[in-house]
């Protein structure tokens, strides 16, 4: 094979992996699926979109290889398609929240508008002794995989449960990342009601990352 076309062969490739990222709806539906595996009516229901716009993005990122699906009995889940796929929208994500001024300004309004303007990050957690993680997934995703340590509380049975929660601890709050709204409903609700909590940014996989701990 002649070096230009060889050249030209792999980076068509390139750009054609790279347009399953071109989309909205099937970046929110990575981020969904990077938390435990969905079905196609679940991913349009927190998505807002229709079941058939659903069922085409995740054909597509299907084709690219960035998610994964199984058949259990009438209904296919689908899930990230492992580490590489995770990192790949992790760099994609925490580039566009390092350079792009649009996401800065719109994460900085919205938390300061819902009352959790401040967070932690992995590497500046106080003492275990000292805090409480809460983890306000649904509980299947909660399941799937959490921080160690994490009490699971969702966060539409936060407000008859917070009587589980230590008061005398801060309390860390954290979600499916820096881009869901959980955490920050959580910090609001736990602070109107004289808890000392902060969210979180990261997720349990970019804690798996960070420990270099295996998964399929």
């Amino acid at each position: 094979m002649e070096k230009r076309a060889f050249k030209d062969s792999i980076y068509t490739a390139i750009a054609g992996l790279t347009k399953a990222f071109g989309n909205a709806n099937r970046l929110e539906i990575l981020d969904l699926l990077a938390n435990g595996e969905k079905t196609v009516e679940q991913i349009a229901v927190q998505t807002a979109i229709t079941v058939a716009n659903a069922s085409q993005h995740l054909q597509l990122l299907k084709n690219a290889r960035l998610v994964k699906a199984r058949r259990e009995g009438n209904f296919i889940f689908y899930s990230i398609n492992g580490r590489k796929a995770y990192t790949a929208w992790q760099a994609l994500r925490d580039l566009a929240i390092e350079a792009e001024p649009a996401v800065q300004v719109t994460l900085q309004q919205y938390r300061k508008e819902a009352g959790s303007p401040q967070s932690h990050h992995l590497t500046t957690l106080p003492e275990p002794s000292l805090i409480q993680l809460l983890d306000v997934r649904p509980a299947a995703e909660f399941a799937a995989g959490h921080l160690e340590n994490a009490l699971s509380i969702p966060i539409e049975e936060l407000p008859q449960r917070l009587g589980e929660l230590p008061r005398h601890l801060t309390i860390i709050t954290y979600c499916r990342g820096p881009f869901c709204t959980f955490a920050d409903e959580a910090v609001h609700l736990l602070k109107a009601n004289g808890f000392d909590a902060v969210r979180l940014e990261e997720t349990y996989l970019d804690h798996k990352l960070r420990n270099d701990e295996a998964w399929n």
